[in-house]
């Protein structure tokens, strides 16, 4: 497999503008995306992710109408999923929440056909790249969800469903006045554990050291997950997490990334 996955862009027919001015109160993508899926069903807890807004291009705005229906997820809280149904098979499913640009995880879901991977972001560029890339080159293992992680998996995911969780670079918080906001905290840990089978592995990555510190801190001290790494530090990066464009220039500018792998212990 080539070092990267790229996706073509729509191409432009002369004479014929991309540009639609939308009426107010019209939704960017009709057929997309929703803006705020949960809406007001939820209480508004303390968000552990920074919704960035940016250019969407040609080709992700036709990725998003033409291929939200069919891969797309919005996370409302309304109904309970069957991941099943959702990718079509009994094949098991990895979440992998925040993946940025999508790269990372087309070339992971690329080549690992027998894993389906749910990936959840709120930025719409990325889900627009990352549906254009799954399109692109033919990976039907990938569907991409809308919204916050954390009502995914308390209303819409069953106990036991998931065969995996990534997070990957999840924003550091780093600031002590919001080391609240940083998601991997006991009771997100309780609630992921609450959808893991046994044996599912828990995979977090950060550049940021002392956010790597309190991961391994609060993992090692719950009883639900256990340190992969016979001597209970961090996990040199597995092959099967590419190495990001992003992650590289960190590496060098001396960066120090670390991964740690958890694996979900039987239910007592």
């Amino acid at each position: 497999m080539s070092d990267s996955l790229n996706a073509s862009e729509t191409p432009h027919t002369p004479g014929v503008s991309r540009r639609h001015t939308r009426e107010k109160g019209e939704p960017r993508f009709p057929d997309g995306p929703q803006p705020d899926p949960a809406g007001s069903h939820f209480e508004r807890r303390i968000r552990s992710f920074q919704p960035r807004r940016s250019r969407v291009t040609a080709g992700q705005a036709d990725a998003l109408q033409r291929l939200w229906p069919k891969w797309g997820l919005d996370i409302d809280g309304q109904r309970v999923i069957d991941l099943g149904e959702l990718f079509g098979n009994d094949r098991p499913v990895v979440l992998e929440i925040g993946f940025g640009m999508g790269e990372a995880t087309a070339r992971m879901a690329a080549a690992d056909p027998d894993t389906n991977i749910l990936a959840v972001d709120v930025h719409t560029p990325g889900q627009g790249n990352l549906l254009n890339l799954a399109d692109h080159n033919g990976l039907s293992n990938v569907r991409v969800g809308n919204g916050d992680a954390i009502i995914l998996l308390r209303e819409m995911l069953t106990p036991d469903s998931l065969g995996g969780l990534r997070v990957y670079f999840p924003d550091p918080w780093p600031k002590k006045r919001h080391h609240k906001r940083r998601l991997i905290q006991p009771e997100f840990l309780t609630l992921a554990a609450a959808r893991l089978r046994p044996g599912a592995i828990m995979h977090c990555a950060t550049d940021w050291e002392p956010y790597a510190e309190r991961m391994l801190e609060v993992l090692d001290e719950h009883p639900a997950f256990e340190n992969t790494e016979a001597d209970g530090g961090f996990a040199p990066r597995p092959g099967f997490r590419p190495l990001t464009r992003f992650e590289g220039q960190g590496l060098e500018k001396g960066h120090v990334v670390n991964d740690l792998l958890f694996r979900r212990v039987e239910h007592s």
